[in-house]
């Protein structure tokens, strides 16, 4: 699906994110701009995702349209240095016009408490705050023009938002006390009360809070920042006249590079000549460099360490797997949560109904309330416009999926969207794959065992690796590095069938061969399986896999295969049953292998010989029992057991296919891994209802008490100063919350 990438700087609240969403939501309904458009608005970041069929122009009109001001980013890493320059520039402003605003708002505040004067009752007094009224005007001019500017879009596009609620609030102040200035005779002896200060004080505080929350955002974004910093510009080409610096964007698939030792992998290739040691801890999360040498993959953004290689280009600028992985990363902090779209169904229609209230709470002042009414009324017109901004609400959920989408990757985690990830906290189930997964995927051959002694081995390896070298089965690569290592030369098979979840069958040297485990056999019609359980049971009991050879129908070899277990392995089993996961073991091996495997690691219920099409079956039933179930695998072999799970996490390969299906993929080989990405979906929740929960109580507490509900018993009204303080503060408290995901300890 075609995908538009917008910046929209002048978003600032979760009413503007309704708004923008609807737009499109009515777009698509329009059958002259298209179908199946959608837009995915990111708040935090300030970016809105548009997809489907429809030109970048119609897409900024439909935004321009609800009263927003939208621009095209075409490359990700000139949007994020773009958005990085537009932050720091809004920051160094957003404090000049805090400094400006809280310069003049103080004194006068100071006047106003110390014992001066605020009323005004005679020409002088007229003269002297009508000269502060103008300078005022200038101030708030200088201090708030991008509200004023916000709400006048939002009046040209008949919508309202948070501008609006600013903008009018401190309007009326400044309006009320001009005209108490300038026609003091219309206005009853005790209500020639000015409010200057409070127009300042709260363009002042609010300017403050958003320069404060600019700053705690940049933090949130750091690990894409982070991603894209491991992009380079250049590399050295190897060409007929010698090498040469060219920018990535000129080189072409097949093109020769040379990688020299301290240097980043450009794009995606495979080693030509060289060896060296690769640091790929910025894509995986493993500390530990990996040996490379000629017929290797190296990755863009990784780096090499002090051999000198040349390789040739697979991928292009816009297809590395560094580049899929900034893609989907931005995509999952654009995405949405179910928890949040309640947060945007209710903004749509908060700012209206809050500037019905504050007009309804003003009226019942004006007309109940005690003397001066109409001080009291503007006093709480402009305090329930002020405190009421839905900023709090509409960043509660984007800033906690930023922070913690970010802190995934950091870990080596990719993570599809904002839903697998409030879903993951729900897990009470793990099912573990085995091969990749609690092993270390990379078997090889500890035993060949001839059960007839008329064949030979030699041969009869040669045979059976030149059957398997078509097999993409892990075992299977064991046996093929055991002929290889005997300096064989494999032959092609005549004839070749993969039995997926059995094994394989073909045709060497005019032998039938079925090669597999004891299901094969079964299959095929052989049963003197049962005549060497002793040996299959020493096997398994070490922990080794058994592989049966049927040679024309007749049972002729066993070949060990063993898998080591990962190092943490055990603790990272421990830790999920330690946070109250139950843990699963569910593969297609023997019974007993499987056993010893879960006897180590410390898993009580195994599911062994088990099909591909049988995983998902009982990922299905552990389902129907109640559970909620993450199924953990390699992607692959795993998929139907993958897709039919809650969450699927695809372990340890990054590979094309996982990182386009799964909920998560685990770059990491590690299995601790898994472990810290449930714990942080947990997190994450905690952290997103701590936000949802406090913005909720702001709002609900604030509006009634800038209504002048506790006036009865305390007498006092709530300062539209202080309304503005809170506003802020409640934002600034929101971001501050969710950055702590990017450090909370997960273990």
């Amino acid at each position: 699906m075609k995908t538009i990438n917008l910046y929209v700087p002048s978003m600032s609240c979760a009413s503007c994110v309704s708004k923008i969403e609807s737009a499109f939501a009515q777009a698509n309904k329009q059958t002259e701009i298209g179908t199946d458009i959608s837009a995915r608005v990111n708040l935090a970041d300030k970016q809105v995702q548009v997809f489907g069929e429809i030109t970048i122009d119609t897409a900024i009109g439909l935004i321009e349209d609800v009263g927003y001001q939208a621009e095209l980013l075409k490359d990700p890493r000139k949007g994020a240095q773009q958005k990085q320059a537009d932050e720091a520039k809004e920051y160094k402003t957003r404090l000049f016009q805090a400094a400006v605003g809280l310069g003049l708002g103080v004194p006068l505040m100071l006047w106003g408490l110390l014992g001066g004067e605020m009323m005004v009752n005679n020409s002088t007094q007229q003269l002297s705050w009508g000269i502060v009224g103008l300078v005022t005007l200038v101030v708030m001019l200088t201090t708030g023009r991008h509200f004023y500017q916000g709400m006048w879009r939002a009046i040209k596009a008949r919508s309202a938002n948070m501008d609006t609620l600013i903008a009018l609030g401190t309007s009326a102040a400044w309006i009320y006390s001009m005209l108490v200035v300038a026609t003091p005779q219309w206005f009853p002896a005790d209500t020639r009360h000015v409010y200057f200060e409070a127009s300042v004080m709260i363009l002042g505080l609010i300017n403050l809070g958003h320069a404060l929350e600019l700053r705690a955002r940049g933090k949130t974004s750091e690990a894409v920042q982070r991603l894209l910093g491991l992009q380079v510009n250049t590399a050295i080409r190897i060409t007929d006249a010698g090498d040469e610096e060219v920018e990535i964007n000129q080189l072409n698939l097949g093109d020769k590079l040379r990688l020299r030792p301290g240097d980043r992998v450009a794009l995606d290739g495979e080693i030509v000549s060289g060896h060296t040691l690769i640091n790929e801890s910025m894509l995986t999360g493993e500390p530990v460099p990996v040996h490379k040498a000629e017929g290797d993959s190296v990755n863009a953004g990784t780096i090499n360490g002090n051999g000198c290689l040349i390789y040739r280009v697979t991928a292009g600028e816009k297809d590395t797997k560094l580049a899929k992985i900034i893609e989907l990363v931005q995509q999952a902090q654009t995405s949405k949560m179910p928890i949040g779209r309640l947060t945007d169904k209710i903004s749509a229609y908060f700012v209206p109904a809050v500037i019905l209230i504050a007009l309804f709470s003003a009226v019942i002042w004006y007309l109940t309330g005690p003397e001066p009414a109409l001080s009291h009324a503007l006093v709480v017109l402009t305090s329930v416009l002020i405190i009421a901004c839905p900023c709090a609400l509409g960043l509660a959920t984007p800033m906690s999926i930023m922070a913690s989408v970010g802190r995934a990757a950091q870990l080596g985690v990719l993570v599809r969207n904002g839903e697998a990830l409030q879903t993951a906290s729900q897990i009470t189930t793990v099912v573990l794959d085995k091969t990749g997964t609690i092993t270390q995927g990379s078997p090889e051959v500890t035993e060949f065992i001839v059960l007839q002694p008329k064949y030979d081995e030699q041969n009869l390896l040669s045979d059976i690796a030149a059957l398997e070298q078509h097999s993409e089965h892990p075992l299977a690569s064991a046996i093929v590095a055991k002929a290889k290592q005997a300096s064989m030369t494999l032959i092609e098979p005549e004839q070749f069938t993969n039995l997926q979840g059995r094994g394989i069958t073909g045709t060497v040297n005019s032998a039938e061969y079925a090669i597999g485990n004891q299901s094969l056999m079964q299959h095929i019609g052989i049963d003197d399986v049962s005549a060497y359980q002793q040996q299959i049971g020493r096997l398994a009991h070490q922990g080794k896999t058994p592989v049966f050879v049927a040679k024309n129908q007749r049972l002729i070899a066993m070949i060990a295969i063993s898998d080591p277990i990962k190092e943490d392995a055990i603790e990272a089993i421990s830790a999920m049953k330690n946070s109250g996961l139950k843990v699963v073991l569910l593969t297609g091996d023997n019974q007993q292998t499987a056993n010893a495997v879960a006897d180590i690691v410390g898993i009580t219920t195994v599911f062994a010989n088990v099909l591909p099409e049988q995983k998902q079956q009982k990922v299905l039933e552990l389902q129907q029992n109640g559970e909620v179930v993450a199924m953990v695998g390699d992607g692959i072999n795993d998929a139907p057991a993958l897709m039919s799970a809650d969450i699927g996490l695809a372990m340890g390969s990054g590979t094309e296919i996982a990182i386009e299906s799964a909920d998560f993929t685990l770059l990491s080989a590690r299995l601790m891994v898994v472990a810290e990405t449930l714990l942080l979906a947990k997190a994450s929740m905690r952290n997103i209802k701590q936000n949802l929960f406090g913005a909720f109580i702001y709002n609900s507490l604030g509006i009634p008490l800038a209504a002048g509900v506790l006036f009865p018993f305390t007498g006092m009204l709530l300062s539209p100063v202080v309304a503005g303080a809170a506003m802020a503060l409640s934002s600034l408290t929101v971001v501050t919350n969710a950055n702590r995901l990017r450090k909370e300890k997960l273990m």
